[in-house]
């Protein structure tokens, strides 16, 4: 079995054309998981305590960042395979305890889990960076991407559907053995992941606060990318909740549809990486930034179904081409690192997202939609402020 090393990885490519688009459809796989709710949250709060079910997405959210901080720097310093492999069975654990969960209480702490588990999805990109020739990384990165953006959106659509007709727990339930074969499929497929960095797991949790401190433009790409993702996940956490409100009425099934109409910006996903490629990362990111605030706006002020989809589709739009330029400047800082500044910049991107997800729920609360365009607006301004410069 052939071993490959952090320096060989550098050095040569060796991701073939079936092994990226198998890390491609299992990067979908495993982060769809943690959006599941969002369309399912109403039909959630009917069965059990809806104040309780409200946090859900949330939970989910600090679970996945936790994960990201604690799982997936061991990329670094251990073999990928076992580790990811791992992920992927105890993924399907977790969905099984959310489908079965018997109270709001126990939702939200399995929810919790599952969102650990689901980290599993930035072992890859990463390991995808890894094994691309270094001419290629960005469009590499860009491909891997976009499975992760259209299980992100799709997932939506999927469990909206599924629910409608068999209820939310249906949803968790199929997901459980799809995440089993999704493992077990890892476990042929990679090759051994051998990294030839040495030291301790303290070392490597503190090592990544020097590398926050070292780097800037880390810093940057990370806060830029959690303000316009906070407030992604705004919009995505109360959607269900506004459409069905008047004058939408739209059920848990029509707001998942939302995710089809928001997987047209996926396209942008390989395309982005490529510009980065040729031409440098800085220009799409303010571009995208400034593509959020506009799309906020709409958001708020065209209040028809045409408005939320012009708007659906500018928010994924920015999203999505912000995050791959962000990674094409984050990968190029520390080769031998990259797990450790993925998790840096995903960490802080999904704190930013639970923020968002709260203060956009506490928004609806207090003061309805126009409260939570209100709040999408201030982070994507946020963004454009913190954004990553030409040096």
């Amino acid at each position: 079995m052939t071993t490959i090393t952090a320096q060989t990885d550098m050095q040569a490519g060796h991701l073939s054309r079936p092994l990226l688009f198998t890390l491609t459809l299992a990067t979908g796989l495993a982060i769809a998981n943690i959006y599941y709710n969002q369309p399912t949250l109403a039909l959630m709060a009917q069965s059990l305590d809806e104040r309780t079910t409200a946090y859900v997405p949330v939970a989910t959210q600090i679970g996945y960042a936790a994960g990201l901080f604690f799982i997936v720097p061991f990329g670094d310093i251990a073999n990928r395979k076992p580790l990811i492999v791992g992920q992927f069975l105890l993924l399907a654990a977790a969905l099984m305890l959310v489908g079965t969960a018997p109270s709001a209480g126990f939702l939200v702490a399995a929810s919790t889990l599952l969102g650990l588990a689901a980290s599993v999805a930035q072992q890859l990109v990463p390991l995808a960076a890894h094994l691309s020739a270094p001419e290629k990384r960005g469009a590499t990165v860009g491909t891997v991407m976009s499975g992760l953006l259209i299980g992100i959106l799709l997932s939506r659509t999927l469990a909206g559907f599924i629910a409608a007709h068999w209820g939310w727990r249906a949803v968790f339930l199929a997901a459980a053995p799809v995440m089993l074969f999704t493992g077990l499929a890892m476990g042929a497929v990679l090759p051994r992941l051998q990294n030839t960095e040495r030291m301790s797991y303290r070392a490597l949790i503190g090592s990544m606060f020097d590398l926050w401190r070292d780097l800037p433009e880390l810093r940057r790409a990370a806060l830029t990318q959690a303000a316009l993702f906070g407030a992604f996940s705004a919009f995505w956490t109360v959607l269900a909740l506004r459409l069905a409100e008047p004058p939408f009425h739209i059920g848990a099934a029509g707001a998942g549809m939302f995710g089809v109409i928001g997987a047209v910006g996926v396209l942008v996903a390989p395309l982005a990486g490529r510009i980065a490629d040729r031409d440098g990362p800085y220009r799409v990111i303010a571009l995208g930034s400034a593509v959020s605030v506009v799309g906020w706006l709409l958001l708020g002020a065209w209040g028809t179904l045409a408005g939320m989809v012009v708007g659906v589709i500018l928010l994924d739009f920015a999203v999505q081409s912000t995050l791959i330029s962000h990674q094409h400047i984050i990968f190029a800082l520390r080769p031998e690192a990259r797990a450790r500044i993925n998790t840096l910049f995903m960490t802080t991107m999904f704190l930013g997202a639970a923020i968002g997800s709260a203060i956009g729920m506490k928004g609806w609360q207090m003061g309805g939609w126009v409260a939570v365009a209100a709040i999408g607006v201030l982070l994507s301004l946020g963004a454009i402020v913190t954004r990553p410069r030409r040096k």
